[in-house]
């Protein structure tokens, strides 16, 4: 049985280096740019042109949505916005979920996408009380790939041609970690970090 109110709760899970703190109005300005920024569109696979207004109704009815977490990825230190990231589509018969990060350009290369996925997953796995989280990654984002490997998720399948982008065809991985074979704790960073993951339509999430 998983717990519910944990998605609700909103809370702020904090590592060394990063603070993931519920999104919020106060992100929208650097959160709605982050969507222009071509290779994040890229990396996300974000065909939409979302509109200030979009990022800031999305941002702002965050707090009131009890039934996915998102959270923003700040500075410990400093408060920047460094990307976001959400929990979603969960399955609690199952035990199950959905997960996918975003940074902007300026944070990757430093192991910040590494120390925020393990300590949402640890949120998932203990708070939640999940047993497996999913994530989607395209071929041409091997990086992304080999990171979220390093924090526990393995390739469970792959979607042929299910993504069309700039002319092509691309494949899309389905990888999933299990609380039963989870590698470490929280904010262990190791050098390496997942930039961005696919973005859901906007009926899910304006990623």
């Amino acid at each position: 049985m998983i717990d519910a109110t944990a998605l609700s709760e909103k809370p702020v899970l904090t590592g060394a280096r990063v603070r993931l703190a519920p999104l919020s109005i106060r992100h929208a300005a650097a959160f709605h740019a982050s969507c222009l920024d071509p290779e994040i569109r890229r990396l996300t696979g974000t065909h939409h042109d979302f509109t200030r207004e979009e990022i800031q109704a999305w941002c702002a009815g965050s707090a009131d949505r009890t039934d996915r977490l998102d959270l923003a990825v700040e500075d410990r230190e400093t408060g920047a916005f460094l990307g976001e990231l959400a929990l979603s589509q969960i399955d609690p018969p199952n035990a199950n979920g959905s997960f996918r990060i975003a940074l902007v350009p300026d944070a990757t290369g430093r192991g910040i996408g590494s120390e925020a996925t393990r300590l949402l997953l640890d949120y998932a796995f203990d708070r939640v009380g999940l047993h497996r989280v999913q994530l989607e990654v395209f071929d041409y984002n091997p990086r992304a790939r080999r990171a979220y490997e390093k924090c526990g998720f393995e390739v469970e399948g792959r979607m042929r041609d299910a993504l069309f982008w700039d002319g092509t065809w691309h494949d899309v991985f389905v990888m999933a970690a299990l609380r039963s074979r989870r590698p470490g704790g929280a904010g262990r960073g190791n050098g390496a970090e997942p930039p961005a993951g696919p973005r859901p339509s906007l009926s899910d999430s304006p990623r």
